[in-house]
């Protein structure tokens, strides 16, 4: 192996030693989540040739029908954390409740939400997918198993967030809060080598990122914004390309290295959008703030929306800081074209 190659776990390692009270804990937990993607991603890359294509006959706690790759890593995930002793509880999208730490295993100060798969409706047709998650540090006690308000934090508190995309290449992404790193899986080694370190968003994209088969439904506001950004003029840079594809976490990375805006608003049938605020809207928005972006409901920061319970769903504007404030502007009324 090449003595400059910056694995993740060396990676790891090497920002521990900034913190002297450092005890390995955050670590282990991330390379556990790690491990997790390794698995997924292996199942993933055989979809066509095992029987892990389809649906699994069940639904999850929204009465969604449920991918077979969904249930598989939802279970990957639990069991890749469930026992290395850094958490005191996890929460799945898939999951109605708070999944607990038995009490033979042993408990941590850390708490873990996650999106096991997201944009699994793509699962059958080879597009790429997701795993998203988000790590807390615990506020009740630590020699109590974990509760419902170590959970329910507001998206700052987050300590780390990270996803990984399933794509030509597996890639994990995440953010302590001291900038943005990427990690591209080699297969030949089995390792999550850097390779794009420091990722800082352009200030200003030319992509958008929207569902537009809803554009009847939304707001006067987004319907403005939306059309401003097709047109081809001066005042706003020549115009944006509509780019969409439908799996959140595929569609944020793009954006996140290109620059570009995406855009979930809530619209006349969902009017709190249809995206996780725990699982999908705050551990992006940690992640786009720290590579200089910016994350939004449309009028408030993404990472100071209280979180009510396991499941609250927000609309969802994040990516580009200039392209989401222009958003913002026509969702406030504040222009109209």
């Amino acid at each position: 192996m090449n003595s400059f190659m910056m694995t993740l776990n060396r990676h790891l390692v090497e920002q521990e030693r900034l913190y002297p009270q450092a005890t390995g804990a955050f670590t282990s937990l991330l390379s556990d989540i790690a491990l997790a993607a390794k698995v997924i991603s292996h199942q993933v890359n055989k979809a066509g040739l095992l029987d892990i294509l389809g649906l699994a006959g069940s639904r999850n706690v929204f009465g969604e029908e449920q991918q077979k790759l969904d249930v598989f890593a939802n279970e990957a995930m639990i069991r890749s954390l469930r026992f290395g002793g850094t958490l005191c509880a996890m929460v799945s999208e898939e999951d109605e409740e708070l999944i607990p730490i038995p009490d033979e295993f042993p408990r941590g100060k850390y708490v873990c939400c996650f999106d096991p798969l997201d944009g699994s409706s793509n699962i059958d047709v080879n597009v790429s997918i997701g795993t998203i998650f988000s790590i807390y540090r615990r506020i009740t006690p630590e020699d109590a198993p974990g509760k419902l308000e170590d959970i329910l934090q507001p998206g700052y508190s987050q300590l780390c967030a990270g996803y990984v995309v399933y794509g030509s290449s597996t890639m994990l992404v995440y953010t302590t809060g001291a900038g943005v790193h990427g990690f591209t899986l080699d297969p030949t080694y089995g390792s999550f080598v850097l390779s794009h370190p420091k990722i800082k968003t352009p200030s200003k994209g030319k992509i958008y990122s929207a569902n537009e088969s809803n554009y009847d439904d939304w707001e006067p506001g987004v319907q403005n914004y939306i059309r401003w950004a097709k047109k081809s003029t001066s005042a706003n840079g020549g115009g944006m390309n509509s780019r969409y594809i439908g799996s959140l976490v595929a569609d944020f990375h793009r954006n996140l290295l290109k620059g570009g805006v995406f855009l979930y608003p809530g619209d006349h049938t969902n009017p709190q959008g249809k995206l996780r605020l725990l699982y999908e809207a705050n551990p992006l928005a940690f992640i786009v703030e720290q590579a200089g972006g910016k994350a939004t409901d449309g009028r408030r920061r993404i990472l100071d929306i209280p979180p009510d319970n396991l499941h609250q769903h927000t609309p969802l504007i994040l990516g580009s800081k200039d392209d989401v404030e222009t958003a913002m502007e026509f969702i406030q009324g504040k222009r109209k074209s």
